[in-house]
Order: structure tokens, then C-alpha cells, then sequence
């Protein structure tokens, strides 16, 4: 920073201070309503809501309303809670107003904070949504906050995993909706898929408000929510292949960590091609023939697994299952799986039963998907450190709301060792250090493995005795060449007594406790151990939480009698006793056993302790063989430091150490940024095409009758296929009218004498163009005076809404293939992003053009064998019930694919998600007449063929070598 920039910063203040002062005003306003507020009743309080809602029909802006709305909703937290919203507090209610982020320490209240925002915003009858990042605090907050909206004549829903369609109705109905990201997502998406617009549960998007906004709308946006169904099973070739895998030698692949890649050396290719032949699996001599491009998937996926992914890492497995563990918070990802087979490869590396993979049936990003809010606002204790990325995708400011009280943490600097297990020995002594002095300690690890691992040190008595015994020998050895008294080298020291050292531990292994531990874990003496702390939603409080407790000690006790009330004051009397013995030894005591990639998630940690101006203490303790070191550190800093000649278990500490650390991981954020825009642009292709058709699909669906829209699909799909066989300005000697009648006899089941058409003197194509559209106009009304109009309206909407998600579905899995090939062509010189827009837009042409004529095809030779007057649909044609198969899948971080530069994904299918919305597998099949067979000429025709049968074209050819090349 410069010196006049430091001198600018002390005189005018931050950008973040100017940003705060400019609310005092509002604040003082607001606390100059309070008085007048306390003395209206509750009915009084309630009717408020009226009146702001009147005043906002009149024309009055939320702006205007914002100090009383304000002021009301801190007189029914009041009341409703017993809690009182601090002036801080009402700062960040207007910063979540004014559609941004607002940044709060652990324990400040944002909880609280957000019901200022919501209930304002709530009055315009649009509703409001509150995202959170699990089930547990969707409904801990709806519940919890409920009280304040429903003193005000508010009501609140909540969605999450397991309501039906009606039940999700009336969740969105609400004024206040509490829900997860994902079931928002997958609602969105299910939503699109339905028949009827009756069937939707989404109401138009309003304004919502992120909690933890920076692990949803970063960690967790990396990648997409999908939709899906089920394809063939393969588990005999992920078996076999995965069997072959095991072959290899450590010769034959190359790992790079920094990039998360794995790839085959030449002798590895060799060697898998020579293994492959043996097993009668490979269809050519060389592995990357074309032939073998499945194959080629199953190898690269069977490597990542057995060579990358580290069980009780990456993933455990439980109850016969592999589960995924989410890298930044620790928690399992229940039913969530990892996409392009890469699960399936864990599943047969692990011998658990091999789930079959699964076909796209609609995705979107959470970038996109939040996008869409009108208003959009966040909360989160850690956001600065990626406020540019904020501001960049999503246009939301980052605000740092001022703490209660002071901060009273005292932050140490990292301590840095050579090798693990000396990291290990000084955090062991530090705890036990801790546990005399009665400051309860919670040690932050980075996955289950390691969490375990310290677990199982504090519970090893010889590795305890082994620590003593070298502090009996430091201790010693200090004291050496000291006077001592006369006979004291023969008087023997007493031996400490060993025990293990009592904790708790909260990883994935043990989600279903995660509430009690974190709630206990500020008791006095406490050790607990925990995977990172992202989102977990509980605050630690100093002595325990008394509500908890007391919760646990009570068990089937009378909330109502006399001995409930007694314990109750008991327990709150003990806990407020042993929180001051806590407060006097220190506070909270944060020990983290390594550098994240992301200093968010060491910021979090931290947060953890000195909440509303309580003590604590927190500190790193790093080594070269943590995996952040080892990866991102200088190769030879371990051979450096034994030259400076540091001793075993000797510490290095300078805050020179933490600030290189800082920049490193600084360089990992911006290129995680940079990757996670990179895959954002490719999605935008893909957003805006989603756009027209569920547009598109909403339209239909509000429409009573679509005969305009088929009609001009006809007319468009005659065109083209008229231009295609008489091209415009051209002699009749060049037309082919032959080609033109068997298309004609393919869509429309006749060729309207079109040779008969041509021999009139003087006509040209445009004449033709017109003379074909009037031919097929009368055809088709004659078709509809068969049955009686509403049923015919109804099976064209039918039908056009099946084709239309028949299509999509199948061009979302060719965008999947183009995106994975893609990225080949830099090799080429080529933007592999501006192929994919390319490419992409003229693939979603070829879709459109594919549905106009496929719905006049359908309907062209559409037999419906009912009464003319039966007004319902026959049962064919109805919307297809959701298949129970069909997952609602969100994508998790993987490794990337080697030379992409940018995150591919992982597919995750969270269990027992309720399908919803139409399936889309099939078009109606059944109902088409005999003249729409399989046609030789038309590949439209031919379904689903095997690469190895001949090409149905007639060639002689297998599939694979015609028509199924690549």
C-alpha cells in the first residue's frame, strides 16, 4: 500500500467503513421508533403488516417502509424470542436488503439478522426465499425464526428432501420459504419438466437470501445439478476392467497432484493394450482407435480410482455403499455419486455393488440457477477473501458487518515443522497442556483419515508414555549444569501416571451426532476433533450449551412440572459457573493440524472461537509433508532447512511463514476462480438455449390450444424439406422430385402427386412451396374433423411437450460429448470455447428442426382408435407419469481432465429424492400408423442400434463403419 493510499485510508476510512456509516441515520431512526412500538399489543404489532402492505399498493417504496419494518420486526423478535437485534445487526439486515453480502463473525446472529430482510422484502405478497446448506438448519431456522413472521401475520414454508408436489405447493405458497440449494435447484428443474402448469411448484422468483453464500455459491457451484435416468448396466466391464487395472506397475502411469491428472506412459499403454488382447476386450490393436473409445473411458476411469481416490479421503464406505466425503466440510454426501462412471470405478475397486450409470435429462449451474432472482443477497462469516469473484459472477458487493463487542482472540502465528510426526507430538503436548488448565480445544483437521489418526493418538498409552518420556528428557536436559542439592541425582522423580486423553470426534463417521458434539465442545477441558468446519450451523458455546444439555439430561420429563423446572435452573447455573472457570483459562483454544488450499475454509476454523466478545486462542501447526506443502511448496525446502541446521521437534515461527503461505494459497484461489469461470462460460451456452425451450415449454403449457405453433412447425418443416430437393432459383431439370416424395411419404405418409405437381407449365418452386403447404393444411384438418376438437387440441399439446423433452434430453447428452472432445482442439490451435458455441449452436438448430418435424411426422400418422366424441385422452398419450428410477443428481469436485485446465465434475445423486415432472424417454411409438416404419433412407427412423450390426441404410457395412461412425 502506498503512503498517500494509507494516509487516504486514515483520514476518509475504508470503503467498507464509509459503506457502514452511511446507515447510522437509519439505525438512530429505527431505535427512535422502539418506545412507541413496545406499547402496542400483540394485535396492534400484527395489524403493522397491513398497513406497510397498503402503503406499498399506494405506491410507497420497501426503502420508505425499511425503518419501521425494521423496528417491527425487532419489537416481535422481542416478544416471539427474547432476543433484541443489536444496532450491528440491523446494519446487516439493510445490507441483506440492498441485495449484497453481508459478512459476520461466528455468533453474531445471522440467523436473526436475516428475518429484518425477509420480512420487508415478504410484504410485496411475491415471497421470499432463505437458502441454507442442509435439511437440519432449513427446518432448526424455520422453526427457530418462525414465531417472529407469524406475530406479524406471515406465513412460513419449508422444502426439503422427501415432500411430494402438493406439499411443495404450499411450502412456496408461503410468504417465508426456508429450503436447501439443491431442492431449490432440483424444483426449478422438475418444474420444466411437468405437463401442466398446475403441476409446477415453483412460484416466479422474487428475492433470496444465501446463508453460508460463499460454500453454495462457490464450493458447491463448481458444478451442475442434473437430473437423470437411468442407462445399461455395464458392472461385468467395470469389473474386469478394474481387475486389469490392478496390473500395472508404478512405471506405467504418471500422477501429477498439483493438477489432480493421472495419464498412462508409453510402456503403461503398451502394457494395458497387451492385457486387454489377452482378455478378448480390445476391438483394435491400438487402444485409442476409434473402436475403443468406451474402453478407453473405462481404463482412464478405473486408474483415477484405484491410483487417485484414498478411502476415508475422497470417500468411506458404509452399509455396502460408497459415499462421498465433501472435501470442505468433512460431511458424507449421502447418495450423491461421482458422474461419467468414475463411481462405478470406486464401487468395483471397493467390491460394493455397482449402481448403473446415468443419462441427463435436465442440468443447470448454481450460477445460473441464482442468477435468475430479481434480488439476490448472502451472509456468511468468511466472504472477503473472495469478494471478487462475488462481485464478477454473481454482482453481489461484499459488506463486513462490525462485531457486538471487540474481538478478544488472539490469533498466533503458524508453527512450521519438518515432519509430520513432530507436528503431531507438539500438537499432542499442546492439548495436554490445555486439559490442566481446564481450556477446552478443538483441533480442525482436513479429511477423516487424519481425524482419526490424532484420535487414535490421544488414545495410545505407549505413544502418550513415549511423549512424556522425551519431555522428562528435555526437561532434563535444561536443567543440566545447574547447582543441584546433594543427593538429588539419586532421588527419583515420580513417573506420571498415563492415561488416554478423553475427545470427541465429529467426522462423516459420526454426521448423525454432529449437533451435540459441537454444541459441548466449548465445556471446560473438552478435546474435540472435526473435519472442516464449514456450515455447520451450531455455535460453541463457552461451559456448553445449557439448552442441549438440559435436553439430554431431562429425556422424558414433563417440560411442564415442577422437577423439569428445577434441573432447568441447575443446568443453566452449571453451565454459567463452569462458562466463567472456561473464560479464566483462556476461552476456546483452535488448533488446526494444516493449511486448506483455501484460506476461507482456515478462516472458518478460526471463527470458531471468541464469539460476542468471548476469549480464545487459535493456531496452525504445519509441516512439509502436509499435502498443501507438499504439493505447493519448494521441492527442496526440506534439504534447506536441514542445512540451517533445525533440531528434531524444534519449530520454526516468523510471520514471514505465514504471509508465503497466504500467497500460495492466494495463487490457488485465483486459479480455482479462473477454472470455475471457465466452466461457468461453457454453461452460459448451454443457459441460453435452456432458456428458449423451457420458455417455450411454458408457453405451450399456458396455451389452450397450440394449433398455431404445430402449424407453423408444418409449414417449416415442409419447407425445409422442399428447399432441400428444390432449391430456390433453380430450373425444374435440377430439381429431385423423387427424393422430395419419399420424404413426403416419410413425414407425411403421401407424396401429394407432387411428379403430377411439377408438369404444370410455368410453375416454380415457390408455387410448389405453396400448392404442398395447402395440401397438407387439409390433410391435417382432416385428421383432427376425426375426433372432436378438444380432444385433438389436447393430443397436439401432449405430443409437442413429449418431443420437445424427447429432443432436449438427447441434445443435452450431445452436449455432453461435445464438451468432453471439445477441449482436443487446442491442440489444434483452436478456442475449444468458441467450438463449443460453434458447435453447440449448430447443434441446438439441427434439434429445433428435428422437432418440427418430428411432431409432424407423429401427428401426421397418429392413429387414435377411440369414439370421434370421447373427449379424453387415450392412456398412451398421456403425459408419462416420472419414472422412480429418475435421480436428482448435483455434481461434486474431481480431479480434471488432463490439458482441460478447468474442474470436469462429479455426478451426485442424492438418495431418496422424489421424482417429479414427466419422463421423457419415449416418444409414443405405439400410436404411429404402419407408414411410419423403420426407412432405410432416414436415420430417424432406425432407434437404437448396436455398433456391430449392420447399418440398417442397407450398405452391408457394420453401424460402427456407416451411418455410426465417429
Amino acid at each position: 500500500m502506498s503512503a498517500f493510499g494509507a494516509l487516504a485510508r486514515k483520514v476518509f476510512g475504508t470503503r467498507n467503513e464509509r459503506v457502514i456509516k452511511r446507515f447510522d441515520k437509519t439505525v438512530a431512526r429505527i431505535n427512535e421508533l422502539e418506545d412507541a412500538l413496545s406499547g402496542l399489543s400483540d394485535a396492534d404489532l400484527r395489524a403493522q403488516t397491513d398497513k406497510f402492505k397498503a402503503r406499498l399498493a399506494e405506491g410507497e417504496t420497501l426503502d420508505a417502509l425499511l425503518p419501521e419494518a425494521f423496528a417491527t420486526v425487532r419489537e416481535a423478535a422481542r416478544r416471539t424470542l427474547g432476543l433484541r437485534h443489536f444496532d450491528v445487526q440491523l446494519i446487516g439486515g439493510m445490507v441483506l436488503h440492498e441485495g449484497s453480502i453481508a459478512e459476520m463473525k461466528t455468533g453474531e446472529g445471522k440467523t436473526l439478522v436475516a428475518t429484518l430482510a425477509v420480512y420487508l422484502n415478504a410484504l410485496s405478497g411475491a415471497g421470499v426465499h432463505i437458502v441454507t446448506v442442509n435439511d437440519y438448519l432449513a427446518r432448526r431456522d424455520a422453526e427457530w425464526m418462525g414465531p417472529i413472521y407469524r406475530a406479524l401475520g406471515l406465513d412460513v414454508g419449508v422444502i426439503v428432501n422427501g415432500l411430494d408436489d402438493t406439499e411443495r405447493q404450499k411450502a412456496y405458497a408461503a410468504d417465508v420459504t426456508y429450503g436447501t440449494n439443491n431442492e431449490f435447484g432440483f424444483d426449478y428443474l422438475r418444474d420444466n419438466m411437468k405437463f401442466a402448469r398446475e403441476q409446477m411448484v415453483q412460484r416466479p422468483f422474487n428475492f433470496a437470501i444465501v446463508d453460508e453464500v460463499d460454500s453454495i455459491l462457490i464450493d458447491e457451484a463448481r458444478t451442475p445439478l442434473i437430473i437423470s435416468g437411468p442407462t445399461e448396466d455395464k458392472s461385468d466391464l467395470y469389473l474386469k476392467v478394474d481387475r486389469l487395472v490392478r496390473r500395472l506397475e508404478d512405471d506405467d502411469y504418471e500422477v501429477d497432484e498439483k493438477n489432480k491428472t493421472i495419464q498412462l506412459t508409453e510402456q503403461g499403454t503398451e502394457r494395458i493394450e497387451q492385457i486387454l488382447a489377452e482378455e478378448g476386450l480390445l476391438e483394435s490393436d491400438n487402444l485409442y482407435d476409434y473402436e475403443n473409445t468406451s474402453l478407453v473411458h473405462h481404463v482412464d476411469q478405473a486408474l483415477r480410482a484405484q491410483k487417485m481416490f484414498v478411502r476415508d479421503t475422497d470417500y468411506i464406505v458404509k452399509a455396502g455403499k460408497v459415499v462421498i466425503i465433501d472435501e470442505f466440510t468433512g460431511r458424507m454426501m449421502e447418495g450423491r455419486r461421482w458422474s461419467g462412471g468414475l463411481h462405478q470405478a470406486v464401487e468395483a475397486k471397493e467390491g460394493v455393488a455397482i449402481q448403473p450409470e446415468n443419462q441427463t435429462l435436465a442440468s443447470i449451474t448454481f450460477q445460473n440457477y441464482f442468477r435468475m432472482y430479481p434480488k439476490l443477497a448472502g451472509m456468511t462469516g468468511t466472504a472477503s477473501t473472495e469478494a471478487g469473484e462475488f462481485a464478477d459472477i454473481y454482482g453481489l458487493d461484499v459488506v463486513e458487518i462490525p462485531t457486538n463487542k471487540p474481538i478478544e482472540r488472539v490469533d498466533e502465528h503458524d508453527e512450521f515443522y519438518r515432519t509430520a510426526e513432530e507436528k503431531y507430538r507438539a500438537i499432542i503436548k499442546d492439548i495436554l497442556d490445555c486439559r490442566e488448565r481446564g481450556q477446552p480445544v478443538l483441533v480442525g483437521t482436513v479429511s477423516i483419515e487424519k481425524s482419526e489418526h490424532l484420535s487414535k493418538l490421544l488414545k495410545d498409552r505407549k505413544f502418550l508414555a513415549d511423549l512424556a518420556a522425551r519431555e522428562d528428557e528435555r526437561e532434563a536436559a535444561e536443567a543440566k549444569g545447574k547447582k543441584a542439592k546433594k543427593g538429588d541425582d539419586d532421588a527419583a522423580k515420580p513417573k506420571k501416571k498415563v492415561e488416554p486423553i478423553p475427545h470427541q470426534v465429529l467426522n462423516a463417521r459420526y454426521h448423525e451426532q454432529e449437533a451435540a458434539i459441537i454444541a459441548q465442545a466449548g465445556r471446560l477441558g473438552g478435546v474435540t476433533i472435526a473435519t472442516n468446519m464449514a456450515g455447520r450451523g451450531t455455535d460453541i458455546q463457552l461451559g456448553g450449551n445449557p439448552d442441549m444439555r438440559l435436553a439430554d439430561e431431562a429425556g422424558d420429563m414433563d417440560p411442564a412440572s415442577a422437577a423439569y423446572a428445577k434441573l432447568a435452573d441447575k443446568v443453566r447455573a452449571e453451565t454459567e459457573a463452569e462458562k466463567d472457570q472456561v473464560k479464566d483459562a483462556g476461552g476456546l483454544y483452535i488448533i488446526g493440524t494444516e493449511r486448506h488450499e483455501s484460506r476461507r475454509i482456515d478462516n472458518q476454523l478460526r471463527g470458531r472461537a471468541g464469539r460476542q466478545g468471548d476469549p480464545g486462542r487459535t493456531k496452525f501447526y504445519l509441516s512439509l509433508q502436509d499435502d498443501m506443502m507438499r504439493i505447493f511448496g519448494p521441492e527442496r525446502m526440506d534439504s534447506m532447512l536441514v542445512k540451517l541446521g533445525i533440531q528434531e521437534d524444534e519449530a520454526i515461527v516468523h510471520p514471514w511463514l505465514n504471509r508465503a503461505i497466504e500467497k500460495a494459497q492466494q495463487k490457488v484461489e485465483a486459479r480455482n476462480f479462473e477454472a470455475r469461470k471457465y466452466v461457468l462460460k461453457f454453461d452460459d451456452v448451454m443457459n441460453d438455449q435452456r432458456k428458449v425451450v423451457f420458455e417455450q415449454r411454458l408457453e405451450i403449457m399456458d396455451a389452450d390450444d397450440v394449433s398455431d405453433v404445430i402449424r407453423d412447425m408444418r409449414h417449416e418443416a415442409l419447407d425445409t424439406l422442399v428447399a432441400k430437393h428444390v432449391p430456390a432459383k433453380s430450373f425444374p431439370e435440377q430439381w429431385d422430385l423423387d427424393a422430395l416424395s419419399a420424404d413426403l411419404i416419410r413425414v407425411f405418409g403421401r407424396d401429394f402427386d407432387v411428379a403430377a405437381l411439377a408438369e404444370k407449365d410455368g410453375i416454380d418452386e415457390t408455387e410448389i412451396h405453396e400448392r404442398l403447404r395447402d395440401a397438407t393444411d387439409r390433410l391435417m384438418a382432416e385428421r383432427a374433423a376425426n375426433h372432436s376438437p378438444e380432444l385433438w387440441r389436447r393430443v397436439e399439446k401432449s405430443l409437442l411437450l413429449q418431443v420437445i423433452d424427447d429432443e432436449w434430453k438427447d441434445h443435452l447428452q450431445n452436449l455432453d460429448h461435445l464438451r468432453q472432445t471439445v477441449n482436443l482442439r487446442a491442440y489444434a490451435q483452436r478456442d475449444p470455447l468458441n467450438e463449443y458455441k460453434t458447435d453447440a449452436f449448430t447443434m441446438f438448430e439441427g434439434m429445433l428442426a428435428h422437432v418440427r418435424e418430428t411432431i409432424t411426422r407423429l401427428l401426421a400418422s397418429l392413429q387414435i382408435n377411440m369414439e370421434p366424441a370421447t373427449p379424453d385422452l387415450p392412456e398412451e398419450l398421456r403425459p408419462p407419469e416420472a419414472p422412480k428410477e429418475m435421480q436428482a443428481r448435483h455434481e461434486t469436485p474431481e480431479p480434471a481432465l488432463a490439458g482441460a485446465g478447468v474442474p470436469s465434475g462429479a455426478s451426485l445423486d442424492p438418495a431418496g429424492v422424489a421424482a417429479a415432472g414427466a419422463a421423457v424417454a419415449a416418444q409414443p411409438r405405439a400410436t404411429r400408423s404402419a407408414s411410419a416404419e423403420i426407412d432405410p433412407r432416414d436415420p430417424n427412423t432406425w432407434g437404437r442400434v448396436s455398433r456391430n450390426q449392420p447399418c440398417p441404410c442397407g450398405s452391408g457395412k457394420k453401424y460402427k463403419h456407416c451411418h455410426g461412425a465417429f
